[in-house]
């Protein structure tokens, strides 16, 4: 049986569809049979970030009753299945996003890992790709607009009864807020720090996963560390380090917990 895990952001720019591209590709590499859904299917991006935006079949023929899943599933060159969104704003008319999870029922047998890239926000698309999941990932900035949205999020995937992994804190930087602080906030645990990694243009460019363009980068380490996490591997790469810009007397007060 293969795990359905959605990626879902309260808002957008916080690099989910990028995080499914290169967590899919990191589990396709490490030998499980991974397929990404692209169910943000009003702006649909999968396909954009891999180089093929215009396809003669999607998820949304898949949802409007017009062929099977497989009928829609195309292989990326490093064996990651991809089932892209159309860009035509005419295959909205005739879908239904609630039938996203009866639909993706035939991907069970044939993959370990089903990586559904949602929505964002809390409409009835990013609902829909929150039930079609039995796990979520929750994805945000080190920013305190995102972490909000991101708290909302997890609220509402708690009331859907939907297990939520832990959070992902995406293009972390040196100022952010702590890490500590996020998980406080949202009362959650994080569980990836992918930071802000200028290699990632170039990836986006190249039309590829970073891990596959720069798999030394920063990034790369850390989406193979979530990787690592969801299969429950121990990871033994050098952790990427962001710079600590505390004063030695901040750092003294948080070691003894006074704030």
């Amino acid at each position: 049986m293969a795990r359905f895990i959605t990626i879902i952001s309260g808002k957008g720019g916080v690099g989910k569809s990028t995080t499914s591209i290169n967590l899919a590709s990191s589990l396709n590499m490490m030998g499980k049979t991974t397929t990404i859904v692209d169910a943000n299917l009003t702006t649909p991006n999968v396909g954009i970030y891999l180089g093929v935006p215009v396809v003669p079949k999607t998820i949304h023929d898949v949802l409007a009753g017009k062929i099977p899943i497989d009928d829609a599933t195309y292989i990326h060159k490093s064996g990651t299945k991809i089932i892209p969104g159309s860009l035509s704003l005419e295959s909205l008319s005739s879908i239904k996003p609630s039938q996203l999870k009866h639909k993706l029922k035939d991907l069970d047998k044939q993959n370990d890992f089903v990586i559904i890239d949602a929505a964002a926000g809390l409409g009835r698309e990013a609902l829909a790709g929150i039930e079609a999941a039995d796990e979520i990932l929750i994805i945000t900035n080190d920013e305190l607009p995102a972490i909000a949205d991101a708290l909302k999020t997890s609220r509402v995937c708690q009331e859907l009864k939907k297990e939520i992994i832990g959070i992902i804190v995406n293009r972390r930087k040196e100022n952010g807020v702590r890490i500590k602080d996020i998980e406080d906030m949202l009362e959650l645990p994080v569980i990836s720090i992918i930071p802000e990694d200028e290699k990632m243009r170039e990836a986006l460019t190249q039309r590829d996963a970073i891990i596959h363009t720069h798999p030394s980068s920063q990034a790369s380490y850390g989406y193979r560390r979530l990787a690592n996490f969801l299969l429950g591997n121990p990871y033994y790469e050098e952790a990427v380090s962001v710079t600590d810009n505390r004063t030695f007397m901040q750092k003294l007060l948080d070691a003894l917990g006074i704030t």
